[in-house]
C-alpha cells in the first residue's frame, strides 16, 4: 500500500520532494524532538547551547537517519522505489555521522558518560529497530516507546545535567507511554486504511490531535522559559 497520500505528505511539489518530505515523518519526528526540548526543559537552568544541541541530534539521528534506514530495511515498500536505495544510505550515513559528531563533542568536553550511555543505547535501536536486525526481534512497540519516548526525554535532561533523578525518570515514563500509545493508533490507522475502510479518519484525527498537542505543549514551555531566563 502506499502512503504518499498520507495526511504528513506536502499536497504541492515534485514527486520526488513529496515522497522523500513523507519519508521523515516529520510529525512524528517532532514528537520525539518534542520530547528532548521537555526533558531539558526539567532542569533549573538551562544551557541553551545543549537544548540546540539535542535537538539537532534527534533531528539527524532519528529523524532523517532511523527512517531512511526504515525505508531502506523494510520488508515493505510504502513508498515505492523512486530513490536508489545507496542515496537514501548515504543521506543516513552523513546524519548519523553529524548526530554523532555533536554527540561526543559534549560527552567529551563535559563528561557526559550518561548521554554517553544514551548514544549507545539510541545508536543500538537504530539499526535493531529501522533495519529489523535480529529476526526483527526488536521491532516492536515497546522498542520504539523506549527509544522514540523515553530515551528523548532522559538525553534532553542528562545533557543539561549529567546525572540521574527521580523527575526525569517519572516523566520518561509518561513520553513512553505516549510514543507507545502514538505507535499502537498508527499500526491500527495503517491496518484500517490498507483495507480501505472510511474509518481510518478517526484514527488520523487522532493522531493530528496526539502529535499537535505534543509539539504545542514544547513550544510553549520553551517560550515561557525563554521569557523567564
Amino acid at each position: 500500500m502506499s502512503r504518499i497520500d498520507e495526511w504528513f505528505v506536502p499536497k504541492i511539489g515534485p514527486l520526488r520532494f513529496r515522497i522523500f518530505i513523507g519519508m521523515l515523518f516529520l510529525p512524528y519526528t517532532g514528537i520525539c524532538i518534542s520530547f528532548t526540548i521537555i526533558g531539558s526543559l526539567l532542569t533549573e537552568n538551562v544551557y541553551w547551547d545543549r537544548l540546540y544541541a539535542i535537538t539537532i541530534i534527534y533531528f539527524s539521528g532519528l529523524g532523517v537517519s532511523a527512517h531512511l534506514f526504515d525505508a531502506i530495511g523494510s520488508k515493505i515498500k510504502p513508498w515505492g522505489n523512486y530513490f536508489n536505495e545507496k542515496y537514501l544510505l548515504l543521506i543516513a550515513l552523513i546524519s548519523l555521522i553529524l548526530a554523532y559528531v555533536i554527540g561526543i563533542y559534549y560527552i567529551i568536553t563535559y563528561s557526559l558518560y550518561i548521554l554517553a550511555i544514551i548514544a549507545i543505547l539510541e545508536g543500538f535501536f537504530l539499526f535493531a529497530y529501522n533495519l529489523e536486525l535480529f529476526n526483527s526481534r526488536f521491532h516492536n512497540n515497546i522498542s520504539f516507546a523506549f527509544s522514540w519516548g523515553s530515551l528523548p526525554l532522559l538525553a534532553g535532561y542528562f545533557i543539561q545535567t549529567n546525572q540521574i533523578t527521580l523527575l526525569p525518570m517519572l516523566v520518561s515514563l509518561l513520553t513512553g507511554a505516549l510514543s507507545y500509545l502514538e505507535i499502537k493508533i498508527s499500526k491500527r490507522y495503517k491496518e484500517i486504511k490498507r483495507n480501505k475502510s472510511t474509518d481510518f479518519k478517526s484514527y488520523e484525527s487522532i493522531l493530528k490531535i496526539l502529535t499537535i498537542t505534543i509539539i504545542s505543549t514544547s513550544f510553549l514551555l520553551l517560550i515561557n522559559k525563554m521569557l523567564n531566563d
